[in-house]
């Protein structure tokens, strides 16, 4: 392949490396609070993070252009205040797939965390063990596995992100133009068919190998959990 096709191909692979890193840990408490949480407005929480799910990807990238963008509720407060611009930039693209993909991850471990006995919380709290003590210790171990799938299941579904990421953060080569972005440009371009062929294969052969992970390294760690 060629310079600016691998440029595509690793700037995918951090995109989606950061997107995980960045939208995880929040896929996780928000997970909680909707499998273990009772408060007003749960059913309201429980809807909203699905959105993406069910919205087109233009219209969440169009969203987070009227959040984020330069002149938006919070990007505008961002610039001011920090000089930080994510509109079109790496960090953008980072943000519209974290956006698409954490309603993926948090029902994973949502359902992960449900499949747990509560009577092993429950015999915690009994010894005398407080919140963070048994989540740290019971909850977090037996949810292990829907975690590490969440996160390998968001990094191959932000490795295929496209409406979210052109509409937010454009398709600027060397910034935000990740890997499907260059199969798309590929295929407007004159005789471009033989590149777009090259990246949809690298694309085909990098999901797959996240989907095979992802399965591999849940069933060890059931099987881990299992044999305690």
């Amino acid at each position: 392949m060629s310079p600016q096709e691998w440029q595509a191909v690793l700037l995918s692979l951090k995109v989606s490396a950061l997107a995980v890193g960045f939208g995880l840990p929040l896929a996780l408490l928000t997970a909680l609070a909707i499998a273990r949480g009772r408060f007003p407005g749960r059913s309201l929480l429980n809807a909203a993070v699905h959105l993406p799910m069910v919205l087109p990807p233009v219209v969440t990238g169009w969203l987070l252009l009227i959040v984020f963008g330069r002149y938006g509720v919070i990007g505008a407060w961002l610039y001011q205040a920090f000089g930080v611009r994510l509109v079109f930039t790496t960090s953008g693209a980072v943000l519209a797939c974290a956006v698409m993909v954490f309603p993926l991850m948090m029902r994973t471990i949502r359902l992960s965390l449900e499949a747990i006995d509560p009577a092993l919380d429950a015999a915690a709290r009994s010894l005398g063990a407080v919140w963070l003590d048994r989540f740290v210790t019971v909850t977090l171990p037996l949810a292990a596995p829907g975690v590490l799938v969440a996160a390998v299941v968001g990094f191959a579904a932000s490795l295929g992100e496209f409406g979210a990421v052109i509409t937010f953060a454009a398709n600027i080569p060397g910034r935000t133009q990740t890997l499907p972005l260059a199969i798309y440009t590929a295929l407007q371009s004159p005789g471009g068919e033989a590149t777009a062929a090259r990246l949809s294969l690298v694309s085909i052969a990098l999901a797959a190998c996240a989907l095979l992970t992802s399965e591999f390294l849940a069933r060890g760690l059931q099987a881990g959990v299992g044999r305690r």
